[in-house]
């Protein structure tokens, strides 16, 4: 593992006493970083938010930061640092200055946590493995790390999940979900992130026959409750009108993660299994309703997570499934299905954002297929779509001996152009954008159009691109199957 501290951009020196001061007001200062703050030149810690779990903050990927670099240089936002690392597509997690990486080295699951402002290593805690995905792609672990205070929480793979010290990652904790509960084959491993809800760990184990959701104590890693499967889904009617009928050996694992969100004041845990939407009561498991949303082909996941809007859910599947709007009622234990259609948005893994009205989200289960939307959310019309390139693909070529693109009229580089099954966070009033294939955009909100201010890329990032950027502190993370960098979104000082 290297590391490389990219000082370009960099305008002003910070005394370490300054560089010290990651964490905000509220956390205090972290004395396990504060041993290694002594390198020279390492980029200064602005104030901002974490990133501490899945999708940010809200877990909806959208940053409340403020005041980020909008205008880029030619070369795209300036380079901080960057690094090799193993396998995998689970996103980085912050908390303060602390970055914590699960990736797979070897027949190692490897938990880093690296100061997040240059790159440099704190601890690392590993675990043997054996997983092997079967449809051929990496063998890496796929959730993004929970981050407190005190603890980090990961979900391997091969369904191992561990708790360890965010100071010094000693394992305060381990389950092994595989070997403890009922878990059928499945396609890629597992791949939903955990959530935190009053000292709960809440994981979609995906075990039978009604284990599919299992609440575990944050401290202790107790087995709190278990809900969901045969009891929540066997006799109920599918869209084709037949009945259900619950499988003993039938998958219940989902690859999206769930949310927690307040609907008429009740909290709801919303879980988008493999055969559909159930929400449950956080504190207990138990059902509050269900809507069965499963894709018609087999070989096919449910993975961009639910999106909540005042008392409206959102969900969308690729693979022949499409998407769905509900309205929950006043009592929390019934809805109204507002709309459904198959066509409109097929998110496949990223997850879609609403705005003033519209939802914005990547559909297209093949690459090829991929384009950015923009829905009416009140009717479910697609407003817009775009693949991410506007122009003549005839002014572009392939140079083989670099794998660049060439843009034929001006002879120089550019960004791949098609974003493909693409991720994205927001920012204000823009999004950030990033292609499969590496392109990074900023995107401005626009229900009317689809709106580019400006794109790059880094050599570092390529195909296949499959995990979400995330912004911490005015730096913009993001990784491919090999590389993590770091990018400065900060304004330039006068």
């Amino acid at each position: 593992m290297r590391t490389t501290a990219i000082l370009r951009g960099i305008a002003v020196a910070i005394p370490t006493a300054l560089a010290m001061g990651y964490f905000s007001a509220l956390e205090g200062e972290d004395p396990a970083v504060k041993k290694t703050s002594g390198r020279a030149g390492a980029a200064a810690v602005t104030t901002g938010e974490d990133w501490p779990w899945f999708l940010g903050p809200l877990g909806t990927g959208e940053s409340r930061e403020t005041d980020i670099l909008d205008v880029w240089p030619p070369a795209g936002p300036p380079l901080l640092w960057e690094m090799e690392v193993g396998t995998g597509y689970s996103a980085p997690s912050i908390r303060g200055n602390r970055l914590v990486l699960h990736h797979r080295i070897d027949d190692e699951e490897i938990i880093e946590c690296l100061r997040a402002d240059n790159g440099d290593s704190i601890w690392k805690y590993g675990y043997e493995t054996t997983f092997t995905d079967p449809f051929g792609y990496n063998n890496g672990p796929r959730c993004s790390p929970v981050l407190t205070a005190d603890h980090c929480f990961t979900l391997g793979a091969e369904a191992k999940l561990t708790c360890v010290s965010l100071v010094s990652g000693e394992r305060v904790w381990q389950r092994d979900l595989l070997a403890e509960f009922e878990l059928p084959d499945w396609f890629f491993g597992v791949g939903c992130s955990p959530v935190l809800e009053e000292g709960m760990l809440i994981v979609l184990v995906g075990g039978q026959p009604n284990s599919g959701v299992v609440a575990f104590e944050a401290a202790t890693g107790k087995t709190l409750w278990q809900s969901v499967g045969r009891d929540t889904w066997d006799g109920v009617q599918k869209e084709d009108g037949r009945i259900h009928k619950w499988k003993d050996d039938e998958m219940v694992v989902s690859y999206s993660s769930p949310i927690v969100a307040t609907i008429h004041g009740q909290r709801h845990l919303l879980c988008l299994m493999r055969q559909g939407l159930v929400s449950l009561n956080p504190k207990n498991g138990t059902e509050n309703f269900k809507y069965w949303f499963r894709p018609r082909a087999h070989e096919s996941v449910n993975a961009a997570r639910p999106l909540v809007f005042g008392d409206r859910i959102f969900i969308s599947a690729a693979y022949r499934a499409g998407s769905a709007l509900l309205q929950v009622a006043e009592d929390g234990t019934s809805y109204r299905l507002l709309w459904r259609s198959r066509t409109n948005m097929l998110n496949h893994w990223s997850t879609a954002l609403y705005v003033d009205g519209f939802i914005y989200g990547f559909s297209g289960r093949h690459k090829s297929e991929g384009e950015l939307r923009c829905l009416n959310a009140e009717t479910g019309d697609v407003v817009w779509a775009t693949t991410g390139f506007e122009g003549n693909l005839r002014d572009l070529r392939l140079d083989r001996t670099t794998g660049r693109i060439i843009n034929t009229k001006t002879d120089q580089a550019v960004a791949p152009p098609h974003f493909g099954r693409g991720s994205k966070i927001r920012v204000g009033g823009k999004f950030i954008v990033l292609g499969e294939d590496g392109t990074l955009a900023l995107v401005k909100i626009n229900p009317e159009k689809f709106e580019e201010l400006h794109r790059a890329s880094y050599p570092q990032i390529h195909y296949p691109v499959w995990t979400a950027p995330i912004l911490s502190r005015k730096r913009l993370y993001l990784r491919c199957e090999d590389a993590l960098i770091c990018l400065s979104l900060a304004k330039p000082k006068d």
